[in-house]
């Protein structure tokens, strides 16, 4: 361990004292710090142009279009952290899995996984699967400077919904009906996903990330009763498989306010959460001992500059007593927001949390 609490060589020292880090430390800030969910991406002209003629999962494996496509959005906005632009389905892709991202649709898997049998094709994920990934981190952190990188990974039960269902649903009866007709296929899934995903966060770690978001995008479909009992085992074997390289972890979900607490039980340092819920609230609802991230709602941004700049300062508000507060929106970025809504969001939180 280096003497700022991390394996040797592994966080960079430039990032340690950054405003991003400290309040997901629950340390003093010198502001509010300010990054978004899908801020590297769609809503951005430059990333557009960049990968005109590229397919999605094509772009996540070659890492100069990772580190430039990243590194948009901390050039335009200057937010206080990037986070790693991939998508949650990669890990898949580098074991072997057949899945796609299609326009206008999301992740299609070819063949789902619905059978006991279907396991052994989720072999185990080895750093030279995703060696681009180790490639694209290098060259981040040596561009970044003093500006922390997210790392970021799909987790177990969001991984399983879209293996099982074949795609995006909204409904998740192949998935719930394993989960409930065949509770141990079920388990057993998860933990294998748990296992892929942690190496996952491991590469990006060992390679310079200085925290790390597992997005369990769709756990919200769940009832207290069920994550804790189906979900929740996965998610915490994933948040400890990397507790020792003293890095932040941060876990969110969408429609998860039922979840918050469950979701904080799960290891996360840092709980994210949707618009759904005013952090004051949600604060409760997780308990002491976390720092929270959220949660302005993104469709806020369409609304004009004076909206805008009420609606976060409510956010802020409703942050005030809390032990860490990372300022992000509820969700991602639309693709059509307006792109000087983000720059001038930043430079609102950031004037007004100046301590």
């Amino acid at each position: 361990m280096s003497a700022n609490g991390s394996p040797a060589g592994q966080q960079p020292t430039a990032t340690y004292d950054s405003a991003f880090l400290k309040a997901c430390r629950r340390e003093p800030v010198p502001h509010t710090p300010v990054w978004f969910m899908r801020q590297a991406g769609r809503s951005l002209p430059e990333y557009h142009k960049v990968r005109e003629g590229v397919p999605m999962l094509e772009s996540c494996t070659r890492p100069e279009l990772i580190a430039e496509i990243t590194l948009q959005p901390v050039r335009r906005h200057h937010v206080d952290a990037a986070i790693y632009f991939s998508d949650i389905v990669v890990p898949l892709k580098a074991i072997g899995i057949d899945v796609d991202i299609k326009p206008g649709v999301g992740p299609v898997v070819a063949d789902p996984i619905r059978t006991r049998a279907d396991l052994a094709r989720l072999r185990d994920l080895t750093p030279e699967d995703v060696s681009y990934v180790t490639e694209a981190v290098g060259l981040l952190t040596a561009e970044l400077g003093a500006t922390p990188l997210i790392g970021f990974a799909g987790a177990p039960f969001t991984l399983a919904s879209y293996l099982i269902e074949g795609g995006p649903s909204r409904t998740y009866e192949n998935a719930k009906a394993i989960m409930y007709g065949d509770p141990e296929l079920w388990a057993d899934l998860l933990d294998r996903l748990a296992d892929i995903t942690a190496a996952f966060l491991k590469v990006q770690i060992e390679a310079g990330a200085s925290a790390v978001q597992l997005f369990d995008s769709w756990a919200g479909a769940l009832a207290p009763a069920d994550y804790r009992r189906s979900v929740l085992p996965a998610s915490a074997k994933v948040f400890d498989a990397v507790a020792g390289y003293g890095v932040p972890r941060i876990h969110f979900g969408v429609g998860t306010g039922e979840l918050l607490k469950l979701m904080g039980e799960a290891g996360p340092d840092v709980v994210g959460v949707d618009y759904r819920v005013p952090l004051d609230e949600a604060a409760r609802r997780v308990g002491p001992g976390k720092a929270l991230q959220g949660n302005l709602d993104p469709a806020v941004l369409f609304a004009g500059k004076e909206a805008v700049e009420t609606k976060a300062r409510e956010v802020l508000d409703a942050a005030a007593g809390l032990e860490g507060h990372v300022f992000n929106l509820g969700h991602g970025v639309m693709p059509s927001t307006d792109p000087d809504a983000l720059t001038r969001l930043v430079e609102y939180v950031h004037t007004q949390s100046v301590r």
